[in-house]
C-alpha cells in the first residue's frame, strides 16, 4: 500500500468518550480558536460570502495601506467592529474555554496539565468570559485573576479596543471601550448600502492619541503586520501534546500551521467547527456543529 493510499484512509474519530480520555493523558493543551467561536455572539466574520462590508471586501481594510490611503474609511470599518462587539456577549465556547483555563476546574478534566487560549479574535470576548466568571463565581475571582490564568490568553492579533498613536516617536497605546469612540464616528455603523453616499470624515475629527494629539489607529494586527507572542506561542506548540482547534478555517498563517506542526511532533488534534474546513481529515478528532454546543460538552463543561 502507498504511502498516498494509506494517508488517505485516515478518518478523523467523532466518538466523545474518545476525545475525553485523550483530554485527560494530555499535559501541554492549547487551544487556537478563529472568528467562528465569536460567531454565536453575532460577531461577523467577514469570510466567504460575506465577507464583505458596505461594497468592500472587508480583508483589504485590515492594511497599513488602507488605513494611510483612507483612515476615514478604515475607522468607519472598525467603529462598526467596536459597536458589535459591544453589544454582544461571551457565548458558551468562550465561556467553557475561560473555565478550562482555570486550573482547579481543569484539574477535573485534565489532572496536572497546562492550558494556554491562543485566540485570533480581537474581539475581546475571551478575556470577556474571564470577566463573567470571576463576576458570577466569586469563590474563582483570586485564581481568575491571577497571572497563571491572565496570561494564558494569548490574543495574537491584536485587541479592537486598544487604542494606538501613529507617531513613531509616540505610539501610546490604550485600552478604549467609549461608544462612539469619537463623536464623528456617531451613527456609522448604520450606512450600508452600495447607493448610500459614504460620509467622509476629517482626519482631525478621527480618534486622536491622548496623549500627543496625533492620529491613532485600531490596535489590532493588520495584514502584512507581525502577529503578538510569536515565539512564546513557538515554544507552547513544541511543547503540546494536544491542539484544539476552534472556529477557524486554517488560513491565516501563522495560526493555521499551529495543528499541523502538534502532529508532526506527535501531538493529537482535536478540530471543532460548524463546517468542513482546510486540513481537518488529517485531525485525530473532528467534531461538526456550533462550537457553542459541542465545546462545553467536550471539555466537561456542560
Amino acid at each position: 500500500m502507498s504511502s498516498r493510499e494509506s494517508y488517505s484512509e485516515h478518518v478523523p474519530s467523532s466518538d466523545m468518550p474518545s476525545f475525553t480520555a485523550t483530554l485527560k493523558a494530555s499535559k501541554h493543551i492549547i487551544a487556537v480558536a478563529g472568528a467562528g467561536l465569536s460567531a454565536a455572539s453575532g460577531i461577523p466574520t467577514f469570510r466567504g460570502a460575506g465577507g464583505l462590508w458596505r461594497k468592500y471586501d472587508a480583508m483589504g481594510l485590515a492594511t497599513p495601506q488602507a488605513f494611510q490611503a483612507n483612515p476615514s474609511r478604515v475607522w468607519q470599518f472598525y467603529h462598526y467592529r467596536r459597536e458589535k462587539a459591544l453589544a454582544a456577549q461571551p457565548n458558551p465556547g468562550h465561556l467553557a474555554l475561560a473555565m478550562f483555563s482555570i486550573p482547579s476546574l481543569r484539574q477535573r478534566m485534565a489532572p496536572n496539565s497546562e492550558f494556554t487560549l491562543i485566540t485570533q479574535n480581537v474581539d475581546g470576548l475571551s478575556r470577556r468570559a474571564l470577566e463573567q466568571i470571576a463576576a458570577t463565581h466569586p469563590e474563582l475571582a483570586d485564581e481568575v485573576n491571577s497571572p497563571a490564568v491572565q496570561d494564558s490568553l494569548l490574543e495574537m492579533h491584536g485587541r479592537l479596543f486598544d487604542v494606538v498613536c501613529t507617531n513613531e516617536a509616540c505610539r501610546h497605546r490604550e485600552h478604549n471601550t467609549n461608544s462612539p469612540i469619537c463623536p464623528a464616528l456617531a451613527g456609522t455603523e448604520n450606512v450600508f448600502a452600495e447607493d448610500e453616499l459614504e460620509p467622509h470624515i476629517d482626519e482631525a475629527d478621527l480618534p486622536r492619541c491622548s496623549k500627543c494629539g496625533s492620529l491613532a489607529r485600531p490596535g489590532v494586527v493588520w495584514f502584512e503586520e507581525m502577529p503578538w507572542y510569536l515565539d512564546r506561542i513557538d515554544d507552547l506548540v513544541d511543547q503540546a501534546d494536544l491542539c484544539i482547534v476552534v472556529g477557524t478555517s486554517s488560513t491565516v498563517y501563522p495560526a493555521a500551521g499551529y495543528a499541523y506542526a502538534v502532529r508532526e511532533n506527535g501531538g493529537k488534534t482535536a478540530v471543532f467547527n460548524l463546517d468542513r474546513s482546510e486540513g481537518d481529515q488529517d485531525a485525530d478528532f473532528l467534531f461538526l456543529g456550533p462550537a457553542e454546543t459541542t465545546l462545553p460538552k467536550a471539555l466537561g463543561l456542560q
